[in-house]
């Protein structure tokens, strides 16, 4: 019996110190994505109230469940309930940042994870995530008609997206080297924005759709320079955006930045303004949802010098395979829009989880030897003990799945110069009707997922 005093003091230990973090059933022995399994399906449907009745209460803390409420309320139309939650979010990440050293109940709660599984220590977003964060607060700004609002935000976005990418410089770097290496030069937005050309892992470490919307915001407001700075920004994350190119074109013109707008012409075609007789749209398209992270899990025996031992859960998140979702064309006035990728949040999300890889799997063999260490001062080689013990770890040896899984798997842009007045945008074969006047311009904003979708437009004004 004192044995198994002393098992159930070890083991009920572990769970005071986690007392202040994330401790709830689920946590124990299961993980976020199993545990929002129906909100990544509804949304996946296009389900949006289903959505927001399984939101997450209490699962992973102030940040990411906020970050969660913050995207289902966007795409169930309720933007003040959005705005809210973006906002308690923000407050949660700025009181997390602003602890300059790791006070006592960090350190519990960190000890506590590695007896137990990671999902009880406090959540710490992906460099990706704090953009669409601020992303998606602009945008709630944007459809509330406040541009000075949205700035502001893209203005703290392009900061965690400068920190991120200095925090990567090196590996952008190389990355650069390996493609010089194989005979292909830098693309010409690196080039100007003195950016490193680094292909795929420069689009998966910065934001071409956080880039693009600022420097249409900028442009909007009038302020060129800021404008000019991120379209640059944005060609050298992708370079083959056609509305980014436009975009860049159309600014390095206005701005009479003659040597670059000879090198973007040479490259892309003349720059034109825009007809005051005419009008533009400009589409961004999110689409989809962004995979959830999965759980593996290996048992695996250790065993002491004098053959006793136990066994022992390994649990590491992966991405699945992914399925590409097909959506139609969109069509504006009966013609077809010709779509560029802007950003691949699927690509950013594999990264983050590619770069934090080497230190899970080193906290996950530091959990096994703690556990293992927690194991022979408890059971002391009682072999119930030692069973209850393996009941233990295995049911809570949980893998870390948590990522804001509401975001889009992609967005893309699209825009056209038509006839003003009246115009028409047919989304999975439904229209939407809006104005524009002659020589303006107008952003629709619409995400989609399955047959469902939100849409709304904002007049940009004369961007010419």
């Amino acid at each position: 019996m004192q044995k198994y005093r002393r098992l159930a003091l070890v083991l009920g230990s572990t769970l005071v110190l986690s007392a202040c973090a994330n401790l709830s059933a689920g946590n124990l022995f299961s993980h976020y994505s199993a545990q929002n399994s129906e909100l990544h399906r509804s949304l996946q449907r296009g389900d949006y109230p289903s959505a927001e009745q399984a939101l997450p209460d209490s699962v992973a803390g102030e940040i990411l469940d906020n970050f969660e409420k913050g995207r289902v309320y966007l795409l169930n139309q309720d933007y003040p309930a959005s705005q809210q939650a973006f906002e308690l979010s923000d407050q949660a990440l700025r009181e997390q940042q602003d602890l300059a050293t790791i006070s006592v109940s960090q350190s519990a709660q960190s000890l506590s994870a590695l007896a137990v599984n990671d999902n009880l220590s406090s959540y710490q977003p992906a460099d990706y995530e704090l953009g669409f964060l601020h992303l998606y607060l602009g945008l709630n700004y944007v459809k509330q008609n406040d541009l000075e609002g949205a700035l502001v935000e893209m203005r703290r976005a392009n900061q965690v997206q400068e920190q991120a990418r200095k925090a990567r410089e090196k590996e952008l770097l190389s990355a650069q080297s390996q493609m010089q290496q194989q005979g292909l030069t830098p693309n010409l937005g690196s080039v100007l924005s003195r950016y490193p050309d680094a292909g795929t892992t420069l689009q998966a470490v910065q934001n071409g759709y956080l880039l693009y919307l600022s420097a249409l915001l900028y442009e909007a407001e009038g302020d060129l320079n800021s404008a000019y700075v991120d379209y640059r920004r944005a060609l050298a994350v992708m370079p083959q955006n056609d509305q980014v190119i436009d975009g860049t074109k159309r600014v390095a013109k206005r701005l009479t930045m003659n040597e670059d707008l000879s090198k973007l012409e040479q490259r892309y075609g003349q720059a034109n303004y825009l007809d005051r007789q005419r009008s533009r749209i400009i589409v961004i398209d999110e689409r989809g949802v962004v995979e959830a992270l999965q759980g593996w899990k290996q048992a695996l025996p250790l065993y002491d010098s004098r053959g006793n031992g136990a066994w022992y859960s390994v649990a590491l998140p992966y991405y699945p395979d992914q399925q590409a979702d097909h959506y139609l064309p969109l069509e504006l006035n009966g013609q077809a829009l010709s779509a560029s990728q802007l950003t691949d949040i699927n690509l950013m999300a594999q990264h983050d989880l590619s770069e934090r890889m080497p230190s899970l799997v080193i906290r996950q063999a530091l959990r096994v030897w703690a556990k293992d260490q927690l194991r022979r001062q408890a059971a002391q080689d009682d072999d119930v003990g030692n069973l209850l013990f393996n009941v233990w770890n295995t049911l809570t040896e949980q893998p870390d799945t948590r990522s804001w899984l509401s975001l889009p798997a992609n967005v893309y842009s699209a825009s056209l110069e038509t006839e003003p007045g009246e115009q028409s945008l047919m989304v999975n074969g439904q229209p939407y009707t809006f104005n524009v006047e002659p020589g303006q311009t107008a952003l629709v904003w619409l995400s989609r997922q399955s047959n469902n979708s939100i849409i709304w437009h904002k007049q940009l004004g004369n961007i010419r």
